[in-house]
């Protein structure tokens, strides 16, 4: 019986649909595990060959898990809203669902086809309104929190109005977006406005004044990853920094427990200090600078509060609202020149710049310690984000600095340690010294604060300058992060709705029992003529607050009906707590029971890929400590296990067009073989690999491929059309996409996700090279062949005994294999499998039992036939519900091991000796060997050397 793969994966994919195989339900007397995937978006093009890389990667160690007696949690959905969709719809006219519905179609008939284990009664949809209620849901609960920095926890924001009325800010240690002093009389005698104004302040969703990368061709604020080159990644439109008012959420308030957090979770260093870089904690003080004849104040932060007396000028974010007012008449044409240059790139693009641009201001700062008069300067190296949008300039001592001075002829001031305590000249208790001889006489120009602290390291200097600094009121020791407010709104049609609707300018909540707040219907997708967001094309997108529904807009008075939020959420609004939904996902009154998450308490491997290192990582951790501090969540970390998978990069083909001569234009195009390309002048042009096997073109449909070319000439080399390659980015504009359909068509979905395990390292990325898939075909057809004559079709495996050397090799695949799979060294559990079959051909190996335990561990890899093949076996239940085999010590015994019979240090033939033989019967049997009597002949033996498991050395003389 042949291995006809088409039938055995459509049965098996039938069958387990059927019976719901990979159903699961909470189930108290076993060990939960929870495989989580990173969800995908569902675009036009349908899955290629490098998507189900971390797919098969994952469900081999769900099946693994499951087969171990563990209860998994496998689920997957789709990150619906986005970008894509709507800018499609713009283009054709189509409503985003109706597109969003075909793609997804057509996402999960590619995933089933490669037989994932995927619980699909769970199924998530973030475009789906009983998906995103709870998205709803959790932005209203931090838009009614604060953060309690003393308790490290939100905490209602009802709470905090009952301390302000009674005792104010005063002792008050909350994050917020400026420190406020209120007294309690003071908040008594607000109004609802002021209040509302007040405690957006403090709330965890707020509204605030924020710069954001707007996009005018898109009509929308866009991450920083849909931009490069200041222009939007898709469709290539320009982009400027904006300052707008926008949702935001108070992310940086949980920086110290996101940072503390990846010292309980199992990722890599690697991942671990790409998060901490990220989130950027700084210790060190921030100090104010008086501006000179001017009443304005400003603060800076700085790590190195002793590297104040090296200050020579002072530096501005160009975004700063310090700009504007500090600003001399002169000098504010050319400043405002640099600001509008700026808003055309990213933060991003401005950290990783290093080329030296600035423009002073004219206006000059006072160093509190030492008088002296600074110049302030605008630059974009410094972002308004991170810390105060200034900072102090020590060129001295950082290297940005640095290179700005020398760029623009600025002093550079060395802080000189080491000078006698005797020569000071500025408060000696303190232990501080400044203008000292000894630091003037160092410095080139006599005239520079050199700063000693005596007999201290770095360390205790600053903590004595931020201690100075502190007592005598010129600032405060303080905690900065790098990490930043989440910008939460986006004005764009396809996304969740904010339930949110405006008295004058104040926002108020949708009531919760009114959720959720659906995606209304409109005929135009793009802004509106007024630069509205495409929400303000709805005709029904107003409150009515006494019928507590969705009216007419229409109808708006500003007494009862009120206008509803225009903007909506961005995509990591529903890709931050969809783990948890999985697992309850039709839970009408919550986002998940208590039953549910306490049983699946947190995702057990998280597998995605490393683009999501910060943005979706950060966020959705931040979410689900949000949701742990409502006791929603009952665990503070998401995901305790992350594994990255690499990329499968393309291998692309070329033809090489020869160039026609002057006069030739008109001839039909001419494409040369590889191996004679160099004797013409030629263009190479990337082809459909599709289109060719083996590094060969299939000419034919290379024809029929473009229409420029249905009369293309070909020079071949042994009648065959030999491409060239590459390995490049697996892209449609290289032509070096792989459907995996056409991979399971031709060879089947179980050597499709052989080979991807196969090619390497899962964390590793690799070339995707059709040439060598036939090799894990050909192994699954000799696995097969363990099983069936192919002449006779005789199902062989019977009870007949197992040799020693049988047991042998399915135990040591046992023992590799249930190392491997946990290790996620997939490639070399793969490569064991492909030895132990060839050794089991080879010794004709028809033991039932042993065969039975083969099948079993080929099952997470390649589940249709090993299916198959547990069937036959006369199984009645799926292989899914068989047991692990554990491999045994005792077959893994060696009776014999192999030495190498050396005569001076040359090794000059093998010898087998029993395994248990000592050093005294290996000397004696090598001695004894006839090989070793003619190497002897003539000569002394001075002495044996037995090197245990490796070589017998025989040191002679003669």
């Amino acid at each position: 019986m042949e291995y006809n793969f088409r039938e055995i994966e459509k049965k098996w994919q039938k069958r387990w649909e059927e019976q719901q195989t990979y159903r699961v339900e909470e189930d108290k007397s076993k060990k939960k595990f929870y495989v989580l995937n990173m969800f995908p978006y569902p675009s036009g093009a349908g899955l290629h060959v490098g998507h189900p890389l971390g797919y098969i990667a994952s469900d081999i160690y769900a099946r693994h898990k499951r087969l171990e007696g563990y209860n998994v949690l496998n689920p997957m959905g789709y990150d619906a809203y986005g970008l894509p969709a709507e800018q499609y719809a713009i283009q054709t006219g189509q409503h985003p669902a109706v597109t969003t519905e075909t793609n997804i179609a057509r996402y999960r008939e590619q995933l089933d086809r490669i037989g994932f284990s995927f619980d699909w009664s769970r199924e998530v949809r973030t475009c789906d309104p009983t998906y995103y209620k709870w998205t709803q849901w959790a932005f209203q609960k931090m838009f009614d929190s604060y953060y309690d920095n003393d308790q490290q926890r939100a905490l209602p924001i009802a709470q905090l109005e009952e301390r302000l009325a009674k005792q104010g800010t005063e002792g008050l240690n909350v994050a917020c977006s400026e420190e406020l002093n209120i007294t309690a009389e003071e908040w008594k005698a607000m109004d609802e406005h002021a209040r509302q104004a007040t405690l957006m302040n403090y709330r965890i969703a707020y509204l605030g004044e924020t710069m954001v990368n707007w996009c005018a061709e898109l009509g929308t604020v866009l991450a920083n990853d849909e931009v490069v080159d200041g222009v939007s990644v898709r469709g290539g439109y320009p982009v400027v920094q904006k300052k707008m008012r926008q949702w935001c959420l108070r992310v940086s308030a949980y920086a110290q427990r996101l940072l503390e957090g990846l010292d309980k979770v199992d990722w890599t260093d690697s991942l671990k200090e790409t998060q901490r870089n990220w989130i950027g904690r700084s210790e060190g003080a921030e100090v104010e600078f008086a501006v000179k004849d001017s009443n304005e104040r400003f603060t800076i932060f700085t790590t190195r509060a002793d590297t104040i007396f090296g200050v020579t000028f002072m530096v501005l974010a160009p975004e700063s609202e310090l700009v504007d007012r500090l600003t001399t008449p002169e000098r504010r044409a050319e400043v405002q020149a640099y600001v509008d240059a700026t808003k055309k790139r990213t933060e991003r693009e401005r950290i990783a710049d290093r080329k030296v641009s600035g423009v002073p201001t004219g206006a000059y700062a006072i160093n509190p310690l030492t008088g002296e008069a600074l110049p302030i300067w605008v630059s974009d190296y410094v972002l308004a984000g991170y810390g105060t949008g200034a900072i102090m300039a020590v060129p001295a001592h950082d290297s940005r600095d640095y290179a700005f001075a020398r760029h623009f002829s600025l002093p550079i001031v060395p802080l000189i340690e080491g000078a006698d305590i005797s020569e000071q000249s500025f408060d000696a208790k303190e232990g501080i010294v400044i203008n000292s001889p000894a630091a003037n006489n160092a410095a080139k120009d006599g005239q520079t604060h050199g700063l000693v602290l005596n007999g201290l390291t770095v360390t205790e200097a600053i903590a004595k300058t931020k201690e100075y600094v502190s007592r005598h009121n010129l600032g405060r020791i303080k905690v900065n992060y790098r990490l930043r407010d989440a910008t939460f709104s986006r004005q764009r049609y396809w996304g969740e709705p904010f339930p949110v609707y405006y008295k004058g300018d104040m926002p108020y909540m949708i009531p919760q029992e009114c959720l959720p707040l659906e995606l209304p219907e409109v005929d135009n997708y793009q802004p509106t003529a007024t630069g509205e967001p495409p929400l303000g094309n709805a005709k029904a997108w107003a409150w009515d607050e006494k019928a507590r529904q969705v009216v007419d807009k229409s109808l708006v008075d500003g007494v009862q009906v009120f206008p509803l939020e225009l903007n909506t959420m961005p995509g990591f609004a529903g890709s931050s707590a969809y783990f948890l939904r999985y697992m309850d996902p039709h839970n009408n009154e919550a986002l998940v029971s208590n039953e549910a998450v306490s049983y699946w308490q947190n995702v057990d491997l998280y597998v995605g890929g490393t683009e999501h290192a910060t943005g979706h990582l950060i966020y959705s951790r931040f979410w689900n400590k949000f949701l742990f501090d409502l006791g929603v969540a009952v665990n503070d970390e998401p995901f305790q296990k992350l594994v990255n998978q690499g990329m499968i990069q393309g291998r692309s083909n070329f033809v090489y067009r020869v160039q026609r001569t002057e006069g030739e234009g008109d001839k039909a195009p001419l494409f040369v073989s590889l191996g004679l390309k160099d004797q013409y002048e030629v263009t190479p042009i990337h082809v459909d690999v599709n289109i060719v096997h083996g590094d060969v073109l299939d000419i034919d449909a290379f024809r029929a491929w473009r229409p420029e070319y249905k009369d293309a000439e070909f020079v071949l080399e042994n009648d065959k059309y030999v491409c060239g390659w590459a390995v490049e980015k697996m892209s449609k504009s290289m032509y070096n996409v792989v459907n995996p359909d056409l991979i399971v068509e031709n060879y089947g979905a179980d050597t499709l996700r052989l080979y991807e395990m196969f090619l390497g390292p899962v964390e590793q990325s690799k070339p995707w090279d059709t040439n060598g898939i036939d090799g894990c075909h050909r192994f699954l057809k000799k696995f097969w062949g363990l099983f069936y004559n192919l002449r006779t079709d005789e199902f062989m495996p019977n009870e007949a005994e197992a040799t020693p050397e049988q047991l042998k090799s399915v135990h040591k695949l046992l023992k590799k294999v249930s190392a491997d799979i946990p290790a996620f060294s997939y490639n070399t559990a793969v490569a064991a499998f492909m030895i132990c079959v060839n050794e089991l051909s080879q010794a004709h190996c028809t033991n039932k039992e042993l065969l039975s335990k083969l099948v079993v561990a080929l099952a997470p890899f390649a589940p249709h036939i090993a299916e198959e093949l547990w069937a036959a076996l006369g199984n009645e239940q799926t292989v899914c519900d068989a047991q692990w085999p554990a491999y045994e010590e005792k077959y893994l015994e060696e009776s014999e091991v192999q030495l190498a019979i050396a005569f001076n240090g040359k090794a000059r033939f093998q010898k087998a000796f029993a395994a248990n033989a000592t050093n005294a019967e290996i000397e004696q049997a090598a001695m004894a060997d006839e090989r070793s009597v003619k190497f002897l002949e003539g000569k002394q033996v001075v002495k044996v050397i037995v090197v245990p498991k490796k070589i017998v050395n025989i040191v002679v003389k003669g």
